[in-house]
């Protein structure tokens, strides 16, 4: 098989994963998986996809990811492998899309408005 590229985007992080045969082994950013993304939750979130279709150990995971905060990060990477996931295989389209892996999670930061202090608060208003 060969490699496999895809992008995965969440808010301002953008994630590109490039998917090859091997055992299990993810690394991001030339870090181990362990070492980029510590806790346990933002673990699960990128590891989600491959343990859904029962294919943790069956492929060797690549990961460049830049912007946003860690949580950003994960979820792009866990969409872009969910991305790479189906085109391998189209049959595991159906175990990923009713958990909402494959939906490009659209909420972004709302701007700042001109005359507001942030994006929906304003200054304080005197009366006199």
């Amino acid at each position: 098989m060969a490699t496999i590229h895809k992008i995965g985007r969440r808010k301002t992080a953008v994630a590109r994963v490039y998917l090859a045969d091997g055992k299990g082994n993810i690394t991001v950013n030339n870090k181990s998986l362990e070492n980029y993304f510590p806790t346990a939750i933002l673990q699960y979130k990128v590891k989600q996809a491959l343990t859904l279709t029962n294919q943790a150990d069956s492929f060797d995971v690549k990961v460049t990811v830049q912007g946003g905060g860690s949580t950003g990060q994960a979820e792009a990477v866990r969409l872009a492998i969910s991305r790479a996931i189906c085109e391998i295989n189209p049959e595991n389209r159906l175990a990923l899309k009713p958990e909402g892996l494959l939906t490009r999670d659209p909420r972004m930061v709302e701007r700042k408005k001109f005359g507001q202090k942030k994006a929906r608060k304003k200054y304080q208003f005197s009366k006199r």
